[in-house]
């Protein structure tokens, strides 16, 4: 599994012959990659606001990974879409996506659409995606990426996410303001018990400006073992040769 951070939230994943774009937002100061050069086979969005939706309109004909909601929204708005059946998919539910898993678990965030108090793109949304279908029984060999989505600090994290769908990475936003800061998302870390964490959504917008070494010391202060990595936009983290590190 390959994942490459955009900036902002925006991530693309690499799995088996399949690849997914998570949140599509070129417009932010981390990335140089012009939206045309990607061909995703999914697009995969947390919520409607306008820096996770921002340039879905580049991607028409893909399949949609999204509520019901915000997929309709899309094709009103943007073209026409595929979606995950037929409709999109809600909370809870797990949808096989070519070589990949994806399980939607609730974020605790705001989700009009474009941020229009108008219109609800129903419960926002995190996605784990996994190279295996995720079962009561434990596999050591499955490897699995959160993006928790724009969320503040919550206790599924530890009681559902981490010892139920076991990611081995987790994309937490740091930003504050909007989102968990610095020392929340290092909780969330800690209760996910994951190997790897990255830091997101910050240094979008003044109010979100952060420095990531923050991140990484209230991981430290946890006792976490997590490993943080800051990526630079536009760089790769390659899961399956981290895990054998």
């Amino acid at each position: 599994m390959e994942i490459t951070w955009y900036g902002h939230s925006t991530f693309g994943v690499e799995l088996g012959e399949t690849s997914l774009l998570i949140d599509p937002f070129f417009d932010n100061p981390k990335t140089d990659t012009d939206p045309e050069e990607l061909d995703p086979d999914y697009v995969l969005l947390t919520h409607g606001h306008a820096d996770h939706i921002g340039d879905v309109d580049r991607y028409e004909g893909t399949k949609l990974v999204a509520t019901p909601e915000v997929v309709e929204y899309c094709r009103d708005e943007f073209g026409d879409y595929e979606a995950v059946g037929g409709m999109g998919m809600n909370i809870g539910g797990t949808v096989e996506c070519g070589d990949a898993y994806v399980t939607m678990h609730r974020a605790d965030h705001t989700n009009g659409m474009e941020t229009g108090y108008g219109t609800s793109g129903g419960m926002p949304a995190g996605f784990v995606i996994s190279d295996t279908k995720p079962t009561q029984v434990s596999d050591e060999e499955s490897v699995s990426f959160y993006h928790a989505g724009d969320t503040g600090l919550m206790t599924e994290m530890r009681d559902v996410i981490g010892p139920f769908l076991e990611p081995d990475v987790v994309a937490v936003p740091i930003g504050d303001h909007f989102t968990m800061g610095p020392w929340q998302a290092a909780i969330a870390v800690d209760w996910l018990n994951v190997d790897h964490a990255l830091p997101i959504h910050y240094d979008t917008f003044p109010p979100i400006e952060q420095d990531p070494e923050d991140f990484a010391k209230e991981v430290k202060a946890t006792g976490s073992d997590a490993e943080v990595h800051v990526l630079a936009g536009d760089e790769t983290f390659d899961l399956s040769e981290n895990l054998m590190d």
